[in-house]
């Protein structure tokens, strides 16, 4: 509430003024999400996959109709994170033609996947057919079973 609309403009209502204005302003930064976080959280949420375990491999599918190849991004960050991104853009509106309505989504979309351990980020292929986004990533094969080691007993 602002004082000084009331017309009290004294030093001490000034001072009591300021803290609550700061106060105001710390709770704000401290527990609003920022604009890249709600932005990314948008297009995380408007961006389903389906996830399967193969034998060998890890199967990730996304929808993506209408993008071409240059549209995506598949990337591995901080070595087990798989992260799909990109744009949806919106056609060029041609001379006399208007929407009447626009249900498809356009803009930014993104989804990010933390990878299991065995997963061999060296080993990631991306295929894009028919609106169909596949990745796979294959398995880092098992570590084989150590053997018992011998040691020869010397009679002394």
């Amino acid at each position: 509430m602002d004082f000084r609309i009331m017309g009290l403009e004294s030093p001490i209502v000034s001072a009591i003024q300021h803290m609550m204005d700061t106060t105001d302003d710390a709770d704000r930064t401290s527990s609003a999400p920022t604009r890249t976080y709600v932005r990314d959280a948008k297009a995380m949420a408007a961006t389903p996959a389906d996830v399967k375990e193969h034998p060998n491999s890890y199967v990730f599918i996304v929808d993506m109709p209408g993008l071409k190849s240059g549209d995506i991004k598949v990337q591995v960050e901080d070595d087990n994170v798989l992260l799909v991104s990109g744009e949806r853009k919106r056609e060029e509106e041609k001379e006399g033609a208007k929407y009447v309505r626009m249900e498809r989504r356009v803009g930014k979309f993104m989804r990010k996947f933390v990878l299991p351990e065995n997963a061999n980020t060296d080993a990631i292929s991306a295929v894009c057919q028919d609106g169909v986004l596949t990745v796979t990533v294959q398995k880092l094969p098992p570590p084989e079973p150590k053997k018992p080691k011998t040691i020869e007993v010397q009679i002394g």
